[in-house]
């Protein structure tokens, strides 16, 4: 496009000058030396962009002598082509003298430059009163070119300056500055900013001096190429257009083509010829296919055919025969008065009811029984929030003619909601379907028909002074063990309800569990960090001496135990206070033990640690006195443990998921979803076959573990955390404990046969816990034997339902 502001390059010609030097050297040599010069220190003044130079105009009698010389060259052109002629005999001497010649030309350029910066005109001094008056030049500058050979050197010089290419640093033909490297980003952003961009190297590039209105319009009338500058909006600099972006602009907009040099009613180049090759284009020969018809175009004549033969395609002839017998149909202009109206987006529509024709309260000169009096007036304005409850929807008035009748003001408001009424609200025909509400519930047994079921209080047991955490019986369900939070251990009799015996330890009691082996009587009870082996000391006395007997036979074992599992848990033999109080092993964990659970052999047992990462489910078997853990990396915050009563198989519930392991294969065999944010708990039916899971979000989840890993049934029976579940071991029955103080007691009946899915029905609520600190039930334990059952709450009772 354009270049940035500086003194104009002028490009001299080189048979302009010498024909000057050979026919007009006395006339013309003052002003042909004086604009050579001028140029020169103007090319190097842009070059070093120290200063700006303005373009100096030259004299009268300058410009006068310069067109003269013109002129005159004009008039002899035997005298240029002459000197055309000689131009190339003194190439060569030139490139010898150059070398010469290069110390002279700068110690001139040096002389010229020192005179120069006093030669500056006043040629502003008509157009602007306020700038000071330059110095009038002080002498013309008076150098002799002693041989046209020299100027010529310099006149190649400068041309060779002028002719330099500016890109050769760059790999772009744009002209743009590139010093700018903000990008394409507006430039509003540095409006309060003293620069405008960065350049390469990362330096603020400062925005240019931009004056006031007043310089504007100084610069306005003294620059005569104000009218060509325009401002680069990139990097803040003016730009002067030369005489051919100027050219250029005026081809576009006179909608020219652009280039000059374009032909556009040049000759037709035939880039592809237009005859036809007799040589194949490809070097194999047709296929077959290629010369056969095309079996779809055979396939739908066929069909066109056919259709014709049956008459479904009618010929043009056969077309304007049928017109002509056709009679003229006519038609009903109202067909909704004989027919119902037929819509096309509504299938069998029904058209509404027209409405009523006016009667005698709309009329003009209504009966004097339907004008309105002063109490009817007052109910009617009572009822302008519910304006369907009125009788009618205005109020009837009477006039003396119907001239005097004004416009109805509301004709247009309910002409629009009938509009409205008709197109939101359509009507059609639907079949409906008579299902009564009772079919779709499914048909449940009656409570009692599922007899028996515990659905009275029959015993409290209260002594503990803390919250009951923890409950368990013995295998005959003649004793009852209970674990609280003021760190006791109490043994109850069931039947009569008297505390046969308590064990006191040094933490809080968070699980107690009897020993399913009748042939030992042990109890496990987890206790702070600690897990205590205790022989209860009740019931047969030959079982409890025999249980003694047999833990006091240490056994041998060359099995090395690996450093995880001792700094897991330590095996301890009791002290003797602890001994007294029937305590028999200590087995000490690195972690609260949150939950201890039993094989059903009676011979191996679980532990819980949440906080034992990795670490947190450990088993360990009191015959030969060992533990081990079966997991090397944690899949979750584990809450809840159970062995399987008949598989090696064990059940560990995370927060979110169950996983069913298999402890011979070491492998995990299933995964069940339960849907929930956090299991609290979780019980297996003794038939091993399903899984009850209680969960903090008040869902209790049925799973059915040969039908899927999803949950069979989801119950919501209660409003709060479900803590407590259990399934009766002989009846079909199962319960849960909540925090809203509610034990629920449910039907569960499991069938032998696969095909046939399990049967859930609720019996009965029990709400005999009082409530402490947002806490409910704890606990759920069924008796063994009877179909009774055993809750322990926050109110520090344990309560006994009977049927």
């Amino acid at each position: 496009m354009g270049k940035l502001e500086k003194p104009q390059k002028r490009k001299l010609d080189k048979t302009t000058v010498k024909e000057r030097d050979l026919n007009n050297i006395e006339d013309t040599e003052d002003s042909e030396e004086e604009d050579f010069f001028k140029d020169q220190i103007k090319e190097d003044d842009s070059s070093d962009s120290e200063a700006d130079i303005d373009e100096s105009e030259i004299d009268e009698s300058d410009n006068e002598n310069y067109e003269s010389s013109e002129e005159e060259s004009e008039e002899n052109p035997d005298d240029v082509s002459s000197a055309e002629g000689s131009e190339n005999e003194e190439d060569d001497e030139q490139d010898e003298l150059s070398d010469n010649k290069e110390d002279e030309t700068s110690e001139e350029e040096a002389q010229i430059g020192d005179k120069h910066e006093g030669t500056k005109q006043d040629k502003n001094k008509y157009k602007s009163k306020d700038k000071a008056q330059v110095e009038k030049h002080k002498a013309k500058t008076e150098v002799k070119v002693q041989t046209s050979e020299a100027i010529s050197d310099k006149i190649e010089g400068s041309k060779s300056l002028v002719t330099t290419n500016e890109y050769e640093d760059h790999d772009t033909s744009d002209e743009e500055d590139i010093r700018n490297t903000t990008g394409n980003i507006p430039k509003n952003w540095y409006d309060e900013y003293k620069h405008l961009g960065y350049d390469w190297d990362g330096n603020k590039i400062i925005k240019p001096e931009t004056g006031d209105h007043l310089d504007e319009f100084l610069k306005r009338m003294e620059d005569p190429d104000f009218w060509r500058t325009v401002k680069d909006p990139q990097t803040g600099q003016n730009v002067i257009l030369s005489d051919e972006d100027i050219n250029l602009i005026k081809r576009i907009k006179a909608q020219k083509i652009p280039d000059v040099s374009f032909d556009e009613y040049a000759p037709w180049i035939e880039w592809f010829t237009s005859e036809v090759e007799k040589m194949p284009i490809r070097s194999f020969p047709e296929h077959k296919r290629s010369f056969l018809p095309s079996r779809t175009e055979a396939k739908k004549v066929s069909k066109l055919v056919h259709a014709l033969k049956m008459g479904w395609i009618k010929t043009r002839e056969e077309r304007e025969k049928l017109r002509a017998k056709k009679e003229p149909q006519f038609y009903m202009l109202w067909s909704t008065d004989d027919q119902a109206e037929d819509m096309r987006r509504i299938h069998k529509h029904i058209s509404a009811p027209k409405r009523l024709l006016p009667g005698h309260a709309e009329s003009y000169n209504p009966p004097p029984e339907y004008i309105f009096d002063a109490k009817e007036m007052k109910d009617w304005n009572k009822q302008k929030n519910t304006p369907w409850k009125r009788k009618l929807h205005f109020v009837p008035q009477k006039y003396e003619s119907l001239r005097r009748v004004p416009a109805y003001p509301r004709y247009i408001k309910e002409r629009f909601l009938r509009c409205l009424d008709l197109y939101l609200c359509p009507r059609a025909i639907k079949m409906k379907l008579s299902i009564e509400p009772e079919s779709l519930v499914p048909k449940l047994p009656s409570p009692r028909d599922l007899q028996p079921f515990p659905n009275t209080l029959a015993i409290e047991y209260k002594g503990h002074t803390d919250m009951v955490r923890s409950i368990s019986t013995d295998k005959t369900g003649q004793y009852l063990l209970s674990g609280s939070d003021d760190c006791t251990v109490k043994i109850w009799e069931v039947n009569t309800g008297r505390c046969l015996k308590t064990i006191q330890t040094d933490s809080v009691v968070r699980c107690v569990e009897w020993c399913p082996n009748a042939a030992l009587s042990l109890i496990l009870v987890a206790t702070g960090n600690d897990v205590l082996i205790i022989n209860p000391g009740v019931g047969d006395f030959l079982v409890t001496g025999k249980t003694d007997d047999v833990l006091k036979e240490v056994p041998q074992s060359d099995v090395v135990v690996s450093e995880r599992v001792k700094t897991t848990v330590q095996w301890c033999e009791p002290e003797e206070k602890l001994y007294e109080r029937g305590v028999r092993m200590h087995l000490k964990h690195f972690k609260m033990v949150t939950q201890v659970t039993w094989h059903g052999k009676g011979d191996y047992f679980g532990c819980v640690m949440p906080d034992g990462q990795s670490r947190s489910v450990l088993i360990s078997q009191i015959s030969k006195r060992k533990s081990q853990l079966p997991f090397a990396k944690s899949k979750g915050l584990v809450q809840s443990i159970l062995f399987h009563p008949t598989k090696p198989f064990l059940f560990v519930a995370t927060q979110r998921h169950v996983r069913i392991y298999d402890l011979i294969k070491q492998a995990q065999v299933k995964k069940l979803l339960t849907n929930s944010k956090w299991i609290s708990t979780m019980a297996i039916h003794p038939g091993g076959d399903n899984l009850l899971v209680g969960t903090y979000d008040r869902k209790m989840l049925w799973f059915d573990l040969d039908l899927s890993t999803k949950p069979y049934q989801t119950l919501r029976l209660h409003g709060t955390a479900v803590r407590g579940v259990a399934f009766h071991k002989r009846y079909p029955l199962f319960a849960s404990g909540s925090d809203d103080r509610n034990l629920i007691i449910s039907h569960g009946m499991v069938y032998n046969d696969l095909l046939q899915n399990p049967l859930i029905v609720p019996l009965k609520r029990l709400q005999d816990h009082q409530a402490f600190n947002d806490f409910g039930i704890f606990g759920v334990h069924f008796h063994p034997l009877q179909p009774w059952v055993f809750s322990s709450g926050a109110d520090s009772t344990i309560k006994l339902y009977s049927n």
